[in-house]
């Protein structure tokens, strides 16, 4: 009885640990997956990471900037639902005349320029700077109608959304009336 038991016991542990194997193969793969979609989206928009620049100085897209700055807004809110990514693709391709996939590569390519500017808040400051530099005040009304929709697709603007927007007039060097 012992023997049989230790049997089994073997049988189980030597499951257990295939199974986990298995599963950090899948994380591992969906992890390499996502790393080739960020490097599809960044040729396709023409980014090449400058060695001892952040990235987001070495963004010369305004598009690719405005859908960072839409992506970096809704995190502001919380965790985007798919319904508000999808509202600020659908934007993007109505506003600044983005194709479908070109729109979801902008988006995915914002995304990690947000995570590699350690966050919403930051990451929406540095953007919009270099929107700034990019476009100067023509890339304010592409902009803001980017935010319009995205903040109707999410309701009710989030306290660090309301402060984000009041920000831009600086950002952009607007004189208060």
């Amino acid at each position: 009885m012992p023997f049989v038991l230790g049997l089994v016991c073997i049988i189980v542990a030597a499951y257990f640990w295939s199974a986990r194997a298995r599963n950090a193969r899948v994380v591992a793969e969906d992890l390499v997956g996502m790393a080739g979609d960020v490097m599809i989206a960044a040729r396709r928009f023409g980014f090449r990471r400058r060695a001892n620049i952040h990235p987001v100085e070495s963004l010369d897209d305004a598009d690719a900037a405005i859908a960072a700055v839409g992506i970096a807004f809704l995190e502001l809110g919380g965790l985007p639902s798919v319904e508000q990514q999808n509202a600020l693709i659908r934007s993007l391709q109505s506003h600044l005349g983005q194709g479908h996939d070109q729109a979801q590569e902008a988006v995915i390519l914002g995304r990690w320029l947000v995570s590699e500017c350690g966050g919403a808040q930051a990451g929406f400051d540095r953007l919009a700077r270099r929107l700034y530099k990019l476009r100067g005040h023509a890339g304010f009304e592409p902009l803001m109608l980017v935010l319009r929709d995205v903040g109707q697709a999410a309701g009710n603007l989030s306290p660090r959304q309301s402060e984000a927007l009041a920000q831009l007039s600086s950002v952009f060097r607007l004189r208060q009336v």
